[in-house]
């Protein structure tokens, strides 16, 4: 590795100041460019705490804009506990330097900005030389990429909703492609055609091969080698990532890093602040709220500071167990402690049964199916604003034409499933490829339909995301994916409900079902699919979910 030379220890004030002024009491704000091993300088704006240093780090990288009022108003609260707070946009994003190529330049290539930056912060003369990093969902990812890169001054990290693989847990989902997700992320780059170039790139790679391998953090496990704190959230998607970061920490990491994570997860929706106990359409008690921001000081203060804050005393693992809301004396709606993840569990089967029942009988039928029509210039809808949409009733979704219901019967007693849930679907189809979407809801004595998970499979990936292996019209093919995490008591009086459908625009932007090449543009051709979802003796569909005694 080339060592970084004397002219990176420069720092190299910046003309450009954040625009608008806030007050940010007796925390002093300054914008600084830092240089790359390449020459390449990004924006970085440091956060100085009063009085007289020096203190230790903490950085956070993004892409999204970093000028907001409210956002620097959170790293000067972050500051104030004694902490000089960098907050950095990637390369190519925002006023940074140099070319917009998502992640790919934060981790373990040619260029190591992440690695650069946190020895740059260490050699300044108000930094004791310790280093810590946090930040959330992108800010998550970046943490991954840099702590595979090893910096000697990196101590410790927090990350809120974070991922690992950018192929699977963010530009495809259950490999989905979302070109209109990622075409907006222009709006973020110095130069938008960077965005387009890279798009173009995704499109060339359709499969899991070695271009998305260099974007894929859980090949270097034992790589990783510092403290983290994790925190997931029970409605978000990326909850699979922040499971993954923890257990593969945890179990494969470097010798600091064995023994030294923990992982929170609790009832919220993707973001970082956790200091709530509402839910979209779901209000929980106030014991959900997780100060995260207070806790995160903690956590930095005995890593970083050497101070006894009690952080290394707690359990491993925290997990909110949710219960049903607006009715006193549900079980659950209590946190719990365990010394790993995942906790014991029975792995029990939940068939999909004739007339849309869902059965822990096995199905005895020798014949029997279901279908829906996946049309993509007709597509059933879910809406894509913001992000997972979960804790929100799914009626609106359940109601429309080809989106099929497997509901249980009413509860007699409560039921726990603390764990991960996995689809096992026996589906043909009348064209060579299409979408398999699966959901799971708590559905409560007044028939709302509240959403707990949902995730989608591209068929041609059915046998991997290594190859695409395209169906024969007709034939029966076996598809099995995991749906989420959760951890929640279905109370007595309530049902259980599945739901599988082929389409929801525009959160799952739809297949054409050609089985032609996936491009950036919208396909020229598409076709209507007839999809057949088996339950019958040999082929019994089903969701297999973790239940608790």
């Amino acid at each position: 590795m080339r060592r970084l030379a004397l002219a990176l220890l420069l720092v190299l004030p910046s003309a450009a100041r954040a625009q608008q002024p806030v007050d940010l009491g007796t925390v002093a704000e300054k914008h600084v460019w830092v240089p790359m091993r390449d020459g390449t300088k990004l924006s970085v704006y440091l956060y100085f705490p009063p009085g007289k240093g020096p203190w230790p780090a903490l950085l956070e990288q993004r892409y999204a804009d970093l000028t907001a009022p409210a956002t620097r108003k959170s790293f000067a609260k972050l500051a104030e506990g004694g902490y000089v707070v960098a907050a950095q946009n990637f390369r190519g994003a925002g006023k940074s330097e140099g070319q917009w190529v998502g992640y790919r330049a934060l981790g373990w290539g040619e260029q190591k900005d992440g690695y650069d930056t946190v020895e740059w912060l260490a050699k300044q003369e108000w930094c004791t030389g310790k280093v810590g990093t946090f930040g959330s969902s992108q800010a998550g990812f970046a943490q991954n990429f840099l702590a595979v890169t090893r910096p000697p001054s990196l101590k410790a990290q927090y990350m809120i909703d974070t991922g690992l693989s950018l192929f699977h847990e963010g530009y495809r989902i259950g490999g989905t492609t979302r070109p209109e997700r990622f075409r907006q992320m222009g709006a973020v780059c110095r130069d938008p055609a960077d965005n387009l170039k890279l798009l173009k790139e995704w499109f060339a790679h359709p499969t899991y091969d070695a271009y998305w391998a260099e974007e894929d953090c859980t090949r270097f496990f034992d790589r990783m080698d510092v403290p983290c704190f994790t925190v997931g959230s029970w409605y978000d998607f990326m909850c699979v990532g922040s499971v993954d970061s923890y257990t593969g920490r945890q179990h494969r990491g470097g010798p600091n890093s064995r023994g030294n994570q923990q992982l929170l997860i609790g009832p919220w929706l993707h973001g970082r602040f956790k200091n709530t106990n509402k839910a979209a359409e779901m209000e929980y008690p106030e014991n959900a709220k997780f100060d995260t921001e207070a806790h995160m000081l903690r956590w930095f203060d005995h890593h970083l500071k050497g101070r006894d804050t009690g952080v290394q005393r707690d359990a491993a693992v925290r997990y909110y167990v949710m219960g049903a809301v607006g009715e006193k004396g549900a079980p659950g709606n209590e946190w719990r402690a365990a010394p790993d993840w995942p906790v014991k569990a029975a792995n029990t089967p939940y068939h999909l049964a004739a007339g849309g029942g869902l059965a822990l009988t096995a199905p005895t039928a020798d014949t029997a199916s279901v279908s829906f029509v996946a049309d993509p210039v007709n597509p059933t809808t879910i809406p894509a604003k913001g992000g997972f949409p979960g804790a929100k009733d799914a009626r609106d979704f359940e109601k429309q034409p080809n989106v099929l219901t497997f509901t249980s019967d009413v509860l007699t007693a409560p039921v726990e499933w603390t764990g991960k849930v996995r689809a096992e679907l026996w589906v043909s189809s009348s064209a060579k490829d299409g979408d398999v979407i699966v959901r799971v809801s708590d559905v409560y004595p007044d028939g709302r339909s509240m959403l707990v998970m949902d995730y989608v499979r591209r068929l041609r990936y059915r046998d991997g995301y290594e190859k695409e292996v395209f169906m024969e019209p007709g034939r029966v093919y076996p598809v099995r994916f995991d749906v989420g995490w959760t951890s929640l008591v279905f109370n007595a009086g309530h049902r259980i409900r599945v739901t599988v459908a082929g389409t929801g625009a525009p959160f799952y932007e739809p297949n054409p079902n050609t089985g032609e090449p996936l491009t950036l543009d919208p396909p020229a051709r598409t076709m209507a699919a007839t999809v057949h979802v088996y339950h019958d003796r040999t082929r019994p569909s089903r969701v297999v979910a973790p239940v608790r005694e």
